[in-house]
């Protein structure tokens, strides 16, 4: 990625605009619906989730966001943190839809969990989802390696992650609701440390 002059630096609430598109693709479009479900009447659930990235409450919040920029513009975005080596309990009452993620996050525990992952439309595939995953294994690599996630959907992220040594560890099905995705299930991929 020589060619491309893209430096990292740690998100601030104000890139909170910018970062919520990128967490909703990333998401295939789950983290718009779940924001439309938390909004209620009369709010735009975009303006939701910018709040939610500008906070610091959830786990996408701004804190454990970084984002790569081209001449000043976002051409990227990564949200992770380090797994814990004793996961908590996937909790009973958990919504069905977020069920199968928590358990495949339980799966790799000590691990660098990549959550999100994404790059502006107008600079896929110039290297930045590339720099960003390198950028993760470098500042929160876990005991255990590295984990992410993806949408058995989504094979073009996949392949990324296979480039960069990620091997499917374990799947879990989907459960929909009135979300809208292609894949039928979540995959996990780990990199070992």
């Amino acid at each position: 990625m020589s060619h491309l002059d893209m430096s990292i630096r740690a998100a601030t609430p104000h890139d909170a605009g910018a970062l919520a598109p990128l967490i909703n693709q990333a998401g295939e479009g789950l983290p718009m619906y779940l924001w439309r479900q938390l909004a209620g009447a009369g709010i735009d659930p975009w303006d939701h989730g910018r709040a939610r990235v500008a906070g610091t409450g959830a786990g996408i919040s701004h804190k454990n966001a970084w984002v790569g920029t081209v001449h000043g513009q976002i051409a990227g975005c990564l949200l992770g943190y380090t797994q814990p080596e004793t996961p908590d309990p996937v909790p009973e009452d958990i919504d069905p839809m977020f069920r199968p993620l928590l358990e495949l996050e339980a799966e790799a525990p000590g691990t660098g969990y990549v959550n999100v992952l994404a790059t502006v439309p107008n600079m896929q595939g110039q290297g930045v989802g590339s720099r960003l995953l390198e950028f993760a294994e470098e500042r929160f690599r876990g005991p255990n390696g590295m984990s992410i996630i993806v949408s058995g959907g989504n094979p073009g992220a996949r392949r990324l992650y296979e480039r960069h040594g990620y091997r499917q560890a374990a799947s879990r099905s989907m459960t929909k609701g009135g979300w809208q995705n292609p894949g039928t299930e979540w995959v996990l991929m780990v990199k070992p440390g």
